[in-house]
């Protein structure tokens, strides 16, 4: 039950045991889980600045394709480990042996496309420090304007932004991002804000 004097939420929010209103993949009851909670009310939507916290977003997003996030939540502090925090040179610098050392490592998502695409992704982003750096590129991406979804289906899965971003993602060497993929990391990084309508979480209406 909402607390007192509250507005109603609206339609596809869900209420948690807290009284908050929450985005539905978050709050629902057959998905709730405490990882999830903190990740949504943390983490998602938050702007996210710097080439170390952004390589780490993308490639935990090239790493979810196929899977569940929760899987690659429970899974992040070992992806850390594992890619020295995705610092770009340390990740850049891996070799085949390191490729296969990792692909040992059940704490990990063993695939190795995604291993691969990891390390080339890394030497990308040092690459791109000549031409303004995957700060810059990234959050160029951030659309004049963003319309807050009030529903699940208003929520796309990929934008025409996401898709210029992936494309120049791919020239400069990125490798396993596509627009679906990119578009998610939008999301969890704030270039866009797809938190509902009603959710407690929800920044401004539209970007100016």
């Amino acid at each position: 039950m909402a607390p007192a004097g509250a507005e109603s939420p609206r339609a596809d929010v869900v209420v948690g045991p807290d009284g908050r209103p929450r985005c539905p993949w978050a709050g629902s009851s057959a998905r709730s889980d405490q990882d999830y909670l903190d990740y949504h009310d943390k983490e998602w939507g938050r702007e996210v600045h710097g080439e170390q916290p952004l390589l780490e977003r993308l490639c935990l997003e090239a790493f979810q394709s196929g899977l569940s996030w929760l899987t690659i939540l429970r899974k992040r502090d070992h992806f850390r480990r594992a890619f020295s925090s995705f610092d770009p040179d340390v990740v850049a610098a891996l070799t085949q042996r390191d490729v296969e050392t990792l692909m040992q490592d059940v704490s990990i998502v063993r695939n190795r496309r995604k291993i691969q695409a990891t390390i080339s992704n890394a030497r990308a982003t040092v690459a791109l420090r000549d031409t303004g750096g995957l700060e810059a590129l990234f959050w160029r991406a951030r659309p004049l304007r963003h319309r807050r979804p009030v529903r699940i289906e208003d929520v796309p899965a990929k934008t025409a932004e996401s898709a210029a971003l992936a494309a120049a993602l791919k020239t400069a060497g990125f490798a396993h991002l596509g627009p679906t993929t990119v578009y998610a990391a939008m999301q969890a990084c704030g270039v866009v804000d797809d938190h509902l309508d009603g959710c407690f979480r929800a920044g401004p209406t539209v970007f100016a």
